[in-house]
This record gives C-alpha cells, structure tokens and sequence, in this order.
C-alpha cells in the first residue's frame, strides 16, 4: 500500500504543470523529469495521510545531495537504537549536511554511521569486510520494510570532485553501484523527517536543520542557499518551508514540504536528469509556483 492516496484531481493538473513548464524550453523532456506531489490536511496538529500523484515517481535517477535525507535519517535511528552518542560535534555534522550541504560533513557522518573510512584500495579479506560494513545503511532500509524504498541505493559519500581509491572501486564497473533513489523514495524520508518523528527537547532535530529562510537579504549572502533555482524560489516569502536540494554537473533535484496554510501542507519533490537542467535556474521554481497556486484552490479529499 503506498504511503499516499492518488489524486485523480491532481493528476490531471501535475500533467498540465509539467506540460507548461518542458514548454518553455525545447530541450526540455517530461522523460527527464520525476515528481511525486502529496497534499496532507492537518487538523489540531495531527496531520492526516496525504493524497497525491506522481509522474516517473518509480524512476532510478542519481540522486546527488538528496541522499543526504537518508544519512540524516539514519544518524536519528543509530542515536535512538545507542550505537551512536549524541555530541556537539555530531549535531555540528548533521546540521551542516543538511542546512549548509557539507560534503565534508557527510563524509564524516558516513564513517561514523558504517565503520568505514575512505583510503587507498584494499584487498581480500579487508575489502570484503568493508564491503559489508559501508552496505549497513542500505540493510537498514530495507529492514524498514517501506516498500517506496525497495530497490534504492544509498551507500556512497557525496563528493565535490568525485572518489578516489576504495571510494572510486566500490562505485563499481561504469559506477553500477552509485547511489541511486526515485522521487517516492525520497517523499517517503522527508515525509518521515517532518511529521512521524516526536521530536523531544535532546533529540537530532533532523526537521529543524531543514528550515529555510526565504528572506531576499539573507538569501543574496548566500550563494548556496538552496533556494535560489530550486522550488523555494517559485514560493511565497511569506511560507514556512523546510528542504533539502541537490545539484551537480548531471542534475538538479529539491525536495520540499511547506504550510499553505493550517490546515493544507504540500510535499513536492522534484528530479531534473541531464545537464541541462543543471545549469538551468528557472524550472524549478516555476514548477513550485505553479503547485502553489494550484493548491490555492484546491479542496483535500476526506
């Protein structure tokens, strides 16, 4: 059963989104582009199973920074299970993969989370047990029985010019073993993220590091606010949002949930393949402004 209830209603409009947006630009493809789109009614803080749709929604894409959603995630679980310690320099890691998008910071938190470190190549019996080890995240996964996440991959560290030495051998012949995600995949943590966690006073506060400000100032002292050219551009300044973006020569993804108002909140996530949407700052927000707006007049289904 999927964690959402299909929208016919918005379906048909997703269809029309995605349509007038791949308008614009010839190059542009509804091939290259998947979204899952989930609308929850909220009532006295209690937020209802959400109705939604999906176009490519099961589709395998690269998913860049995305992942880190998923090694944020992680990091809660190994805290609340006692395999990690909560520290200031912990929280420190969590806070800058997911705010700021440290590679560094991910970097660290990998090792932490698997019992690996990056090196030069190693053989035999070694290699097989790092293998095994840098694999715990993905069996965590699939012991969450989630069945949105079957098939996903999330086992490689993120990087500003790429792996080398074990890094590079562990992403397999013609990198067959990259990371790998589709966009229900990542619907499914941040919705996980943002409404089935209890967050208490001394907890990993995964939602908190998501929060965005949209104010114009702030987001022009920011070159890489994760706002600008991504869904958090086409969105009222006015919202409460919470995201996580990814980009790098070959994509540009996001990942957003936002309070329409108190009673409605959207989940969108949104991956661009190819590197032309990479270098393109506009499609992205149009596609939010558009699910916004469609959400203005929208009725949740009870």
């Amino acid at each position: 059963m999927s964690f959402y209830n299909l929208s016919k209603e918005m379906g048909l409009a997703l269809n029309d989104i995605l349509g007038k947006a791949c308008s614009y630009n010839k190059d542009f493809s509804s091939e290259d582009i998947a979204i899952t789109w989930i609308n929850y009614k909220s009532e006295n803080k209690r937020v209802f199973k959400g109705f939604g749709t999906g176009i490519n929604n099961k589709k395998m894409v690269y998913p860049a920074s995305i992942v880190k959603l998923v090694y944020g995630l992680a990091a809660y679980h190994w805290i609340k299970k006692g395999i990690l310690l909560l520290s200031d320099e912990l929280i420190e890691a969590v806070w800058k993969m997911l705010s700021l998008s440290s590679n560094n910071a991910t970097s660290f938190l990998i090792d932490l989370l698997t019992g690996t470190t990056s090196g030069p190549c190693i053989e035999g019996e070694l290699w097989e047990n790092w293998k095994y080890q840098r694999s715990i995240i993905n069996d965590w996964l699939h012991d969450l029985r989630w069945e949105e996440l079957s098939g996903i991959n999330c086992c490689q560290k993120t990087w500003d010019d790429g792996p080398f030495g074990r890094e590079k051998e562990f992403y397999g012949y013609d990198n067959k073993n990259r990371n790998a995600m589709n966009s229900d995949s990542a619907a499914r943590i941040l919705e996980e993220i943002m409404i089935h966690i209890d967050y208490q006073k001394n907890d990993l506060n995964l939602r908190g590091f998501l929060k965005r400000n949209l104010n114009k100032v702030f987001l022009k002292n920011d070159s890489l606010n994760q706002i600008d050219g991504f869904l958090g551009e086409g969105l009222p300044k006015s919202i409460n949002l919470w995201s996580k973006a990814g980009l790098m020569s070959e994509v540009r993804h996001d990942s957003a949930w936002w309070t329409n108002s108190q009673s409605l909140h959207t989940l969108l996530v949104v991956f661009c393949n190819g590197e032309k949407y990479s270098k393109d700052t506009s499609f992205l927000p149009l596609i939010a402004k558009e699910v916004y707006e469609f959400n203005e007049r929208y009725t949740i289904e009870d």
